[in-house]
């Protein structure tokens, strides 16, 4: 039964072998309307097919390939670019900063050329982290000239005072400390004072006749009544004018200077001659003792209404200088006994 089945199979198979020959030979024999053998014609359509599909396939895969390699290497440009533009901005920054240092240098260098006063220039190395004891510390010492009481200036106005000079550097004691002070004067009213540091970023104006003009916004300068700092420097401008009674209770300055920013100053060398004729105008600073008043002085002139400003004190006019009394005739020799006369 087995053998016929295996028979059966294969006959059938042969049947269809042989009928699909009798068909490609028939269709080789046959021709298109365009000439060309069916089978030729058949069998180039399916062959082409099979090319489109193994193209899409193949496109598909270099399409896949290339698109990877591209966004690795755009991947690779992004980062790099990243990095440029990193590089750029750090170089941006150093540039800036080396424009402004020497923006502050040309200024240092304007102020040294336009001041008659000798001085040296020095860099700020650090500064005090006290909040009330305001000091810095800068790259000059007593080997370069500096010495106590030194004024220390900078473009923008006054900064201090050197007080601890050593070999190689030097504490400066700025404005603002609260044990610092400097004979001030309005530059507008001509009017006299002290500016005192208070600790903070502001300084007090005080020591000011109740007959001063002072108003917000009058620009104070140095006096050059301490002997420190020299006569015309800016201090600060008044922010603050608190008046009661015809009396003067707070006049608060703003410092010229932003003692947070300073890279350089300049040390004056030269000693500073005080101005007495300041310091005789000047209001005393505390209480001083009664002397008795000359014979004669001269009347202080009254000030004009447009003024504005407390009369000087008058002062006293020296004596003038007494002739020294003509020495007294000496007695001439009694004359010698003559020989006849007894003795």
């Amino acid at each position: 039964m087995a053998i016929f089945e295996l028979r059966r199979r294969g006959s059938t198979f042969l049947f269809v072998v042989v009928v699909v020959a009798h068909i490609v030979l028939i269709s080789a024999q046959v021709t298109s309307k365009s000439g060309v053998p069916l089978l030729q014609a058949m069998t180039f359509g399916l062959v082409a097919q099979v090319q489109r599909a193994g193209y899409a396939f193949a496109s598909g895969i270099s399409s896949i390939w290339y698109g990877y390699a591209d966004l690795r290497e755009v991947r690779a440009e992004n980062a790099r670019l990243h990095s440029e533009l990193g590089a750029a901005r750090i170089s941006l920054q150093q540039e800036r900063a080396l424009a402004q240092r020497s923006e502050e240098l040309n200024k240092l260098l304007d102020l040294k050329t336009r001041t008659t006063l000798e001085t040296t220039a020095a860099d700020v190395l650090a500064g005090s982290a006290a909040p009330e004891f305001r000091t810095i510390t800068i790259g000059k010492g007593s080997a370069d000239g500096l010495r106590p009481d030194m004024a220390v200036l900078a473009p923008a106005g006054v900064v201090g005072r050197v007080i601890i000079p050593s070999a190689g550097a030097a504490k400066v004691q700025l404005l603002v400390d609260r044990n610092a002070a400097v004979g001030a004067l309005v530059e507008r009213s001509r009017s006299q004072g002290v500016a005192l540091g208070l600790g903070t970023s502001l300084l007090k104006l005080d020591f000011v006749s109740d007959t001063s003009d002072v108003k917000t916004g009058d620009s104070i300068v140095t006096s050059g009544i301490d002997g420190i700092y020299p006569k015309g420097f800016l201090i600060g401008k008044v922010v603050k004018v608190d008046r009661a009674g015809g009396a003067y209770h707070g006049i608060d300055v703003q410092p010229a200077v932003d003692f947070s920013r300073l890279e350089d100053v300049l040390v004056v060398l030269s000693p500073v001659v005080p101005d007495t004729g300041s310091l005789a105008a000047a209001p005393p600073a505390g209480p001083t003792p009664a002397t008795p008043a000359p014979a004669a002085t001269h009347a202080a002139p009254k000030p004009s209404p447009a003024a504005g400003t407390a009369a000087p004190a008058a002062r006293p006019v020296a004596p003038a200088p007494r002739p020294a009394p003509a020495p007294a005739p000496k007695k001439p020799p009694p004359p010698a006994p003559s020989p006849d006369q007894p003795q």
